[in-house]
């Protein structure tokens, strides 16, 4: 079998899903290749499993001062370019695309008529499942931006619906520091992150983000570039997380413990239906924008129980080397079985 895996690549959560599956494809000596869309070249890092990749143009948000930018969204997405690329990729070679809600892959999927599966947290927003700011707008992108044939989405909670776990592969760090926090907020101002946290100085704040402030840094601030490893060393030993309301970041601190407090991309409607969810089962806290008061009482807060999600990768790529694509029920099923989700969700 010959997959083609098509990966948006305006989030870093798309992006860790794919190294998952990366590894466990490989691992059953399944022959992949890669296409990503959604950012420019220059702006991938760490991507050395996956070969020899592809990357088109695709679609992707405009932001500014954490909201979406939709003027400039609409501006920069106008463009033939997308019906063009979708127009030239060969599909001949491929046996099935699988799709992380990249529309250049899905839709040259459908027009050639090649069999493919969606794996993607977008797929679970389908379902009735916690949501915030829907529209009939937000249900059109879900259903048209990367259409697929068999759809599986992932969210932290089966809510009832044929939905996988997270795919979350993080190392736990014997020693934690409690009051070292990790800070994510790539779509807010590094200025205004640096003069935000600089009353907080009983804590240390280890700053990921891409551009570097102007204003000298206050002591307790670390700053760094985006690293993945050292990202992944700081969240396995931090005290808490303060990110985005992406879904990988919030996934992968929920399997290591950490306390979440989330500040959603504002018009970004994924990320406000996880903010929607993570309430409704008590699993981190939020703020719509950035709120000292919210800050202060979080960080006072204890931390909680890891979540021991299963190899959702592993069990996947055998799943689709059964060739029962549509029966995915009682993949879903076994998987949710060997989860132990805490008790304080409601």
């Amino acid at each position: 079998m010959r997959i083609l895996y098509g990966v948006q690549g305006t989030g870093n959560g798309h992006l860790s899903r794919a190294r998952v599956m990366a590894k466990a494809l490989i691992e059953h000596n399944i022959q992949v290749d890669f296409l990503f869309s959604g950012r420019k070249p220059e702006h991938f890092f760490d991507m050395e499993c996956f070969g020899e990749y592809r990357v088109q143009a695709g679609m992707t948000f405009a932001t500014h001062s954490g909201r979406v930018n939709v003027p400039q969204t609409v501006r920069q997405n106008c463009s033939l370019s997308l019906l063009k690329d979708i127009q030239a990729l060969d599909l001949s070679c491929y046996d099935l695309v699988l799709n992380d809600f990249e529309p250049v892959s899905a839709w040259a999927a459908r027009r050639q008529g090649v069999p493919s599966i969606g794996i993607s947290h977008q797929a679970a927003l389908t379902h009735p499942v916690p949501k915030l700011g829907s529209t009939w707008f937000n249900e059109l992108l879900l259903n048209y931006f990367a259409p697929v044939d068999v759809a599986l989405g992932c969210h932290w909670h089966h809510f009832g619906f044929p939905i996988l776990p997270p795919f979350v592969e993080v190392d736990a760090s014997p020693i934690e520091h409690t009051h070292q926090i990790l800070v994510y907020l790539p779509f807010e101002e590094a200025d205004a992150i640096a003069a935000f946290f600089k009353p907080f100085t009983d804590y240390q704040f280890l700053v990921y983000h891409a551009k570097q402030p102007t204003t000298p840094l206050a002591d307790h601030i670390q700053w760094h570039g985006f690293n993945r490893d050292g990202f992944k060393q700081h969240l396995a030993s931090c005290g808490g997380v303060i990110g985005n309301a992406g879904f990988e970041l919030a996934s992968e601190a929920l399997t290591l413990g950490k306390k979440l407090l989330v500040k959603p991309l504002i018009g970004q409607f994924e990320q406000l239906s996880n903010v929607a969810a993570l309430q409704l089962l008590g699993a981190g806290d939020s703020m719509m924008s950035l709120d000292t008061g919210v800050v202060k009482r979080w960080l006072k807060a204890a931390s909680p129980n890891p979540i021991t999600y299963p190899q959702v990768g592993d069990a996947l790529v055998k799943w689709i080397c059964s060739g029962q694509w549509q029966h995915t029920a009682s993949l879903c099923d076994d998987l949710w079985s060997q989860v132990k989700l805490p008790d304080t969700w409601r």
